[in-house]
């Protein structure tokens, strides 16, 4: 995913059926605990936990652009297809540009969850 010792992250939308398997190696690579949105700094990268029914994912990536710093991305983590909560790549595809991202990749990242990187558009890309 890109973090490094030092990195501060954003969790968003942590519950009970997240990947606490990749919650922990993140944190063993950062050395740092998760900050939660009622945090004021600014952070190096930013995982939402996204399902479908979750809201508007739009709204959401505006919401963690507040925090984020110019270069960290984004992970949004949803639910692998069959699992309860499954979010189209399309539906992830349609908010980012809205949100003023771009996608850089989505892969496999755990057993029941996919992962998608978006990153803030370069001024001047459309």
């Amino acid at each position: 995913m890109g973090f490094k010792e030092g990195d501060l992250v954003l969790e968003v939308g942590r519950s009970a059926g997240c990947d606490e398997s990749l919650r922990k190696q993140v944190s063993a690579i950062t050395k740092t605990e998760f900050v939660d949105s009622d945090a004021q700094e600014v952070v190096d990268g930013v995982i939402i936990w996204w399902r479908d029914g979750d809201g508007d994912l739009v709204d959401e990536l505006m919401d963690a652009l507040t925090y984020l710093s110019e270069t960290g991305p984004i992970w949004v983590l949803t639910p692998k297809v069959g699992r309860d909560g499954h979010v189209e790549p399309s539906d992830i595809q349609d908010a980012a540009p809205t949100a003023g991202l771009s996608q850089t990749s989505s892969f496999s990242i755990a057993a029941d969850w996919s992962a998608t990187r978006l990153v803030a558009r370069k001024a001047g890309k459309r």
